[in-house]
């Protein structure tokens, strides 16, 4: 096999697991999150669908849709580093990884959740940046963006129990 070739088959490998990581959690579906990677960098996208509008009237995104997209954005991001972890471990963690062994979500401890401006009907992005993980607690923060990075519309810090590891 020559090098670009096993580049190319670590990056379906990767992206494989995302996307079989995002496919497992039913809310996640309900909402259509979606998850880009770009190495081990996540950029979650909410896509625009009426039934998220919660003031007909400005029209504006429902808060609870906008809290969800974060709180999943911040879940995933903690969940993927792990997994992240396992596939560069070695081949035994890489086949864990391929048969879907994923370690568990982190539960949420707390969401504190600040709304700067009204979410717009159209889709919205997110990322989340690990502040602290240990063994037992992680602290992360998300921003949420529409059409310009720099003017987020929403942003998020929470406090997650880590899952116990093997």
């Amino acid at each position: 096999m020559t090098k670009p070739e096993s580049v190319q088959i670590i990056k379906q490998r990767r992206d494989a697991a995302l996307a079989r990581l995002v496919g497992n959690i039913p809310y996640v579906q309900h909402l259509g999150v979606t998850f880009e990677r770009r190495g081990d960098e996540l950029t979650a996208t909410l896509p625009f669908k009426d039934t998220l509008i919660g003031n007909p009237f400005l029209p504006a995104l429902h808060g609870g849709a906008i809290g969800a997209f974060l709180e999943i954005t911040a879940q995933i991001e903690l969940t993927w580093a792990a997994v992240w972890q396992m596939m560069e471990s070695g081949a035994e963690g890489a086949a864990a990884i391929e048969q879907g062994a994923f370690p568990a979500i982190p539960k949420t401890i707390d969401l504190t959740v600040d709304y700067l401006r009204s979410g717009l009907p159209r889709d919205a992005y997110a990322r989340a940046r690990v502040n602290r993980s240990g063994r037992r607690y992680a602290s992360v923060h998300v921003e949420a963006w529409q059409d310009n990075r720099s003017r987020m519309f929403a942003q998020a810090t929470g406090h997650f129990l880590m899952p116990a590891r093997d």
